[in-house]
């Protein structure tokens, strides 16, 4: 439970960190935000590769992993970019896409998991 919980952590902020540091020689326009959470979850997914290396309970992920990380990502940034028009009863002002959108990658992760 405690790697699990450390997993996440770092994930957190690897996915954060290392996006936000790629993200300015990536220049795709209105689309950042899904090249944001594109790149945010090939890092979670790395750090859970490299954690699964060093941590004893946790399981090494694969292809599947990735891909669920992916598109994950995707579904939250594009839940980000049209949630509004979709469903505007929801305060979308107080979310930030940014922060949806790694969520996303991390709750795509763990669920293949």
């Amino acid at each position: 439970m405690l790697a699990r919980l450390l997993l996440i952590v770092l994930q957190i902020a690897a996915g954060w960190f290392g996006a936000n540091a790629v993200l300015p020689y990536v220049q795709i326009g209105e689309f950042q935000l899904f090249v944001f959470g594109v790149i945010a979850a090939v890092f979670v997914w790395i750090v859970g590769l490299l954690a699964s290396l060093v941590l004893r309970y946790i399981g090494r992920p694969g292809g599947g992993t990735l891909a669920f990380t992916v598109v994950f990502a995707l579904l939250a940034a594009a839940l980000a970019t049209w949630g509004p028009q979709l469903f505007p009863t929801v305060p979308w002002a107080r979310i930030d896409g940014y922060y949806l959108t790694l969520a996303g990658a991390i709750i795509g992760y763990v669920m293949k998991k």
